[in-house]
């Protein structure tokens, strides 16, 4: 498998809508309820559409279990890191360290062992996204976003196993919204009672907005890991630290700086090496 043009361009495309949910998130009041809000909007898209695509077949849902499950962690680390952390510092920290682990891992997952050039490319990429978040912060922020970069290694692994079982990618990742909302709310609804579903009702149209960009950006990265090599895809995805910079100084009053244009120059070259 190689990364084709049409895959590079589908996984741009992801990498803008995943910023956009995250810059959604860190531009709530209460980032804990809206990870819940989103994930039930898009576990509604999932029970909409997934009905009428194939089932995933049998040897995947082993997978989609345990993604839920490590789901669960994610969204926990997220709202910590974007509580105590500035957008465009957390959310390259968690998006750039994952795809090292993903690139480490996925000889031994996937027998995918990268040549020279694409190597250099996603250590670029990577050194490029976490470039983006030095500088001054909270140490909480730091941490919550350090572990999630270990979880997002770990939901990348399972679902591209999960996915590549599958046989219908989409219809994977629809289900696996479904299953995400019901433990969320679920475990949201143990903690904070009926002040989960008065959130939901009042924050609707956030909901929905949510829902549409985390489909859209896991679903697509999902069927191109089962186009393309893992640990490409993954470090792909994860140029949307450029995005959610973009996002961070149009939108929530933080600063692009010379650092970070500089950041944005080493993944480019990282994205060229990936590319030859």
């Amino acid at each position: 498998m190689e990364l084709s043009l049409p895959v590079t361009a589908a996984v741009l495309g992801a990498a803008l809508l995943h910023a956009g949910w995250n810059a959604l998130l860190k531009s709530s009041a209460d980032k804990q309820l809206d990870t819940v809000a989103i994930s039930v909007g898009a576990g509604l898209v999932g029970l909409a559409v997934a009905p009428w695509l194939p089932l995933p077949a049998r040897e995947s849902w082993p997978w989609l279990a345990g993604s839920t499950l490590i789901h669960i962690l994610y969204f926990l680390f997220l709202a910590g890191a974007y509580r105590w952390g500035d957008l465009s510092y957390a959310y390259p920290i968690m998006r750039g360290g994952g795809p090292v682990i993903v690139a480490l891992a996925s000889a031994a997952v996937f027998g995918e062992v990268l040549p020279l050039l694409p190597s250099l490319g996603v250590g670029l990429v990577c050194a490029g996204i976490v470039a983006f978040a030095a500088g001054h912060a909270d140490r909480r922020a730091t941490l919550f976003a350090l572990g999630n970069a270990a979880v997002i290694a770990a939901y990348t692994l399972v679902d591209a196993k999960g996915a590549r079982a599958s046989g219908s990618p989409v219809a994977y990742a629809l289900w696996f919204f479904v299953g995400n909302a019901i433990v969320i709310y679920s475990w949201a609804g143990a903690r904070r009672g009926v002040e989960v579903p008065r959130y939901l009702a009042r924050n609707w149209p956030r909901l929905f907005v949510g829902a549409i960009l985390t489909t859209g950006s896991y679903g697509v990265a999902l069927w191109a890991m089962t186009q393309a090599p893992v640990a490409l895809v993954a470090v792909l995805r994860e140029t949307s630290v450029i995005f959610a910079a973009l996002l961070g100084a149009l939108f929530l009053g933080e600063k692009f700086t010379r650092r970070r244009l500089v950041a944005t120059g080493a993944v480019m070259f990282g994205l060229f090496a990936l590319k030859l």
